[in-house]
């Protein structure tokens, strides 16, 4: 019965004559924000969505009120109550919920009321009201097969961890690199144990693409062959500590808001104040380009050929999906800038020594 909870939903105006008045407040029309804040697991995460989403916001003088909507989970009771009570508040669009769990429950109604963009992978896409918009670690990671193979690089040898996460990487760079053409040369599952990088050896066309995370990579690092390119996702970079001179010349992607501040429409977005831990900075930025994507959605003004500059990366449509684009990026001296991909391909430059124990 719950999976038609919002169909049912559309019909209350209708049936509500014959119930007794209440003392109800009258509806406000308004951007509903559904997070789950009250979480001690997404709460950090959630917290920087909402912060980037009302500074957007804060730059329209004439933008509906944004109301917030917090829950300690995004199970289905949880998601529906929500979204119910925003509905019958005069919100006029729904933002959220974040997690894909949360997600999911709104992918299972046969009808939404509201338009409604939700923060992460739409597992299915039959709803006209809802879109998705998020982090979508697996298309950083097709995006890196794309570059790698335009930079002329024919084999690949991913390494990889366990981990839904991890995996997840993994899986999307070996099918894009196949559907281009490319030879998956080896798989290395990597458990803490650098014995599995023994017979690792420089060939030529090849490069090293890293599904893990910066923690980890830092312990491959001095096992690598030198005179490989290397290859990962935004997850390489974590922060903007001195170690990460160990990547020198690492290629990865990430966001204009962390790697292009200088250009708009990086400059015209205030930032959060405290600064954010890398990983909050880019949910902040994905709060940011929502906001703007609700503001086109509200004006009627999205279909297959809308695109948005955004400070998480270019934005457009596929089908009900808005799929990011991030930008190419190099470390250099241990700091992350925009690679420009024309250059010629040349070693990692490191200082770390890269004699084996």
């Amino acid at each position: 019965m719950q999976r038609f909870f919002l169909f049912w939903l559309l019909l209350l105006p209708l049936l509500s004559s014959a119930a007794e008045p209440t003392a109800a407040v009258a509806p406000t029309p308004h951007i509903a924000l559904l997070l789950p804040l009250k979480s001690t697991t997404f709460r950090p995460a959630a917290s920087a969505v909402q912060q980037g989403f009302l500074a957007a916001a804060s730059l329209n003088p004439r933008s509906l009120p944004v109301r917030t909507y917090a829950s300690n989970d995004e199970s289905q009771d949880s998601v529906l109550d929500l979204y119910t009570q925003a509905y019958r508040q005069g919100a006029l669009m729904v933002v959220g919920p974040l997690t894909r769990s949360g997600v999911g429950v709104l992918t299972q109604q046969p009808m939404l009321p509201l338009p409604t963009l939700a923060l992460n992978t739409l597992d299915s896409q039959s709803n006209p009201k809802l879109f998705g918009f998020g982090m979508d670690v697996e298309g950083e990671a097709r995006l890196v097969a794309q570059l790698a193979m335009q930079r002329g690089l024919k084999e690949a040898i991913v390494i990889g961890s366990a981990g839904t996460f991890a995996m997840r990487m993994q899986l999307a760079f070996e099918e894009a690199w196949s559907e281009r053409g490319g030879k998956l040369q080896r798989e290395v599952a990597f458990n803490n144990d650098v014995s599995v990088f023994n017979t690792l050896s420089t060939t030529p066309n090849t490069l090293i693409f890293l599904a893990v995370t910066a923690q980890q990579s830092r312990l491959i690092r001095p096992y690598l062959p030198r005179r490989m390119p290397v290859y990962g996702t935004s997850q390489l970079y974590a922060s903007n500590a001195p170690t990460n001179f160990e990547f020198n010349g690492f290629r990865f992607v990430d966001m204009p808001w962390l790697i292009q501040m200088d250009t708009p429409p990086v400059l015209d977005v205030p930032r959060a104040n405290p600064a954010l831990p890398l990983d909050q900075e880019r949910m902040y930025a994905l709060g940011v380009d929502a906001y703007r994507l609700s503001e086109l959605i509200l004006a009627d003004k999205v279909d297959n050929r809308t695109t948005l500059e955004g400070v998480s990366g270019h934005i457009r449509l596929d089908g009900q999906q808005f799929l990011r684009s991030a930008l190419p990026a190099t470390f250099n001296q241990g700091k992350a800038q925009v690679w420009n991909i024309d250059l010629p391909e040349t070693e990692p430059a490191s200082d770390v020594s890269a004699t084996q124990p």
